[in-house]
Parts: C-alpha cells; structure tokens; sequence
C-alpha cells in the first residue's frame, strides 16, 4: 500500500495551512472582540466577512464540492465554482480547518451549508439551483437542514412527524424540529425541511424534503438550544415550529417520497467531513497539552516528567494517526467505489473519531489544570463541541449497530444494512 500523498494532494493542504497561520491565526482576538461587542451575538462578524473575501480571492473557496465527474447523473445547467477537490484531498484540508473553529466558514465550508449545497447539486432543479444553490456557494447567504424533532427519538429518522400536506399547488407544513442549527444567523434565508407527505407509503417511502424560505409565513423559533452552556452564536440551533407553513410544490426535491433517499446522500459525506476536522481538534489539543507540560513545573520538575503523562501523550498519539488512517481509508473508498460501498468505513470513523478525540481533549484539560475548564485555552468549549459528535448525524449506539450487523452477515448471523439516522445536532457538516 502506498501511503505517500501525492502532489496535488500535499498542494492544497499546505495552501489551507499556510492560509490559516498567515491570516486567520493572527485574528482570533480580533474576532472575540467583536463577538463580544455590541448588543446581541446574533450578527454578520466583519472579522469572518473579511477574511472570506481574502480567501475567495486566494481560490480558497468551496472546497468540499466534488469534482463533476464523480456522479455522471448529475445536472450541471448551472456550474459550481471550486477547485473539485476528491474525499482524500478535501480531508487533509478539513484536518486543518478543524484546528481553528472559525476558518471552515472563511472557505465557505462551513455546516450546514456544505450538505445544503450537495443536496441542491446533485438533486435540485436548475431553478432551485439559481435561486438558491448559487447565493449559498458565493457566500451571500446562510441555510440550515432541518430534520430532528422534540417530540420522537429521531435516531430513527422514520419517526419523524411533521407534516407536508399537498393542497392545490401548495404545500402545508406542520410540525416542530430542533437543533437547527445555522438559525440564528441572519444570514440564514433558507431551510431544508424533512418531513411526511404520504403516511400510507411504504416506510421508507413517507419522507420529502421541501425548501422552506425563512421568512415564510409560519415560521417561527421558539427558542435558542445552549450546548453545555455554548450558545454557538452567531450560527446557533434552534427549537423551530412550522406552523401552516405554504411552499409552492416546486419546492420539492427530486419528487415525493425521495426524502430518505436524499438523506442518505447527503449524510454519508457529512458525516466523514466531521470526522475530518475532528482530527484537527485532536491535534490541536495534543499540541495544547503538550506545550502546557513542558512549561508548567511541579514538585521540582516540569509536569512533562512525570512517567503518568508519557503514557497519556504516546496513546493520543497513536489514536490519532490510527484514526486518521481509518478517515484517508474511507475517504479513498468513497472516491474509488463510491458512498454505499463505504458505508461500514463511514460508520467507524464516525464511532471512532469523536471518542479519541474527547479522550486526548480530557488529557488535556487535565493538564492545563482550572484554566482547563476556563475558556483560556478553548479546551472546554472544543470537548461541549466533540461531545454532541457523539449524537450528530446519527448516535455511535446506531453506527455500531450497522457496523456489528455487518459484520455478523459475514457469518450469517445478521443480515447487514446500513440504516439512516437523524441526530443532525449542530449537525451538519
């Protein structure tokens, strides 16, 4: 097996890096200062808006977008700017997004956008496409992907209730969802909403998704949803309700009943794309720790001596290189036989990436000692945010479920099957 990175692959990583240290780094506290002045937190960042604008200009821009070729049945009547980076490529560069929260946004790769724009390229029409896919990839506007609800465990995504009743050349929708998140952008103009059209189709075949414009009639957030405390702001999720919301039935994707089908095709990239910066997180922290241990002295020698932590740093080291093998596997697997061959790969990266990174996370914290828990050195906030991967796009108990039924099928236990859950909790990618 060959493990060397080829040239185009090297290029663009060491481009994002370069990007990040050179321009982005220098402007953390200018970007605390801003979110902290002013009456709300619910605002356009300038600090963000500038830095997209340099990094557009530097062709930095929509990266995840995958190259043309990868889906022949694609309708391409209206084009897509980016350098069509493969899983592999775009995973090396997410890695390094992932070591600095705010620059997945600076190159407009930030969640939910990025599955929003995958769904409207590869299932909507060339109108959808104009009217909304071309505003989301320019950077002018913001969206979000609305699928969990309050009420039912959404894990199992077939139990979702809100309704889209069909009258005349319109859609009525009715239902409540949370964790939706990008809502509390103003930015946010537009909402896929997964929902039922027809209760008496055949299970998987109840579901669609429809676009609901955020200033629609009817719509209306009942609440902001803290994550340990996080209000995520100016991005946020939200507790939403969909109150005799009408869309013109062109606002459906791909037709009735194909809501699973679309969901499928958007989660599996998702879900590999989080675990692609997560081991940036991990990395960030291993580096925290460290750096922390190597300057801190306790009981006459730097706490870096002391044997407890010698174990701690080779085992973050060793999860972190078997984990990233485990992401370049599935992301190689999803470029050369395609999503669905890949479905067991994806489904244990998304168990495995999250858990190493809470444990290196912890190591950390530990290490840092109060100011751990502070929001000195974004420890705390990094571990609230790895935490809820642990729920978003689908719970590890449902993944291991998939992967467990797999493996069991090659002995005629269990037949395999990959199942499609929900959990978008500041899902999306």
């Amino acid at each position: 097996m060959d493990f060397t990175f080829t040239e185009r692959e090297t290029y663009w990583r060491d481009r994002i890096k370069s990007h990040i240290d050179t321009y982005l780094r220098p402007r953390v506290g200018d970007y605390k200062k801003e979110m902290e002045s002013g009456d709300t937190r619910w605002k356009v960042l300038q600090v963000l808006e500038e830095e997209k604008a340099r990094a557009k200009a530097a062709g930095l821009w929509n990266l995840f977008m995958p190259p043309q070729g990868a889906n022949p049945h694609l309708d391409t009547s209206v084009e897509f700017e980016g350098p069509q980076l493969t899983n592999v490529e775009y995973a090396l560069c997410a890695e390094e997004m992932g070591r600095l929260g705010f620059s997945s946004e600076v190159f407009n790769c930030s969640a939910p956008d990025t599955g929003n724009m995958e769904v409207f390229h590869r299932y909507g029409t060339a109108e959808q496409k104009k009217k909304w896919l071309v505003p989301l990839m320019n950077g002018e506007i913001r969206s979000a992907f609305l699928m969990t609800e309050p009420a039912v465990a959404s894990s199992d995504a077939t139990n979702i209730e809100t309704r889209m009743v069909r009258d005349g050349d319109e859609y009525v929708i009715n239902g409540t969802k949370w964790w939706s998140s990008g809502l509390g952008d103003p930015r946010c103009k537009v909402a896929i909403v997964m929902g039922k059209t027809d209760t008496g189709a055949q299970k998987h075949q109840q579901q669609s998704q429809i676009i609901v414009p955020m200033d629609a009639p009817g719509v209306n957030i009942l609440r902001h949803l803290p994550v340990f405390g996080y209000d995520d702001a100016p991005h946020g999720h939200m507790e939403v309700e969909l109150k005799d919301v009408r869309v013109p039935v062109e606002n459906v994707i791909l037709g009735e009943g194909r809501g699973f089908e679309i969901a499928q095709g958007r989660l599996g990239p998702g879900r590999i794309h989080h675990c692609m910066r997560t081991i940036g997180v991990a990395e960030e922290a291993l580096e925290k720790m460290c750096r922390r241990l190597t300057s801190r002295v306790a009981f006459g020698k730097t706490i870096a001596e002391h044997s407890v932590w010698h174990e701690r740093i080779a085992r973050a080291r060793i999860d972190i290189e078997m984990t990233r093998l485990l992401c370049l596997k599935a992301a190689q697997m999803m470029d050369t036989v395609g999503n669905k061959a890949a479905a067991n790969e994806i489904a244990m990266i998304k168990v495995q990436a999250p858990n190493m990174a809470l444990k290196i996370i912890d190591d950390a914290i530990q290490a840092h000692g109060g100011g751990g828990v502070s929001e000195d050195f974004g420890l705390a906030s990094a571990y609230a945010h790895q935490r809820t991967l642990r729920l978003a796009d689908g719970p590890d108990e449902v993944h291991s479920r998939s992967i467990a039924r797999m493996e069991l099928g090659k002995y005629g236990g269990v037949r395999g099957g990959v199942e499609l859950t929900s959990g978008n909790l500041a899902v999306t990618r």
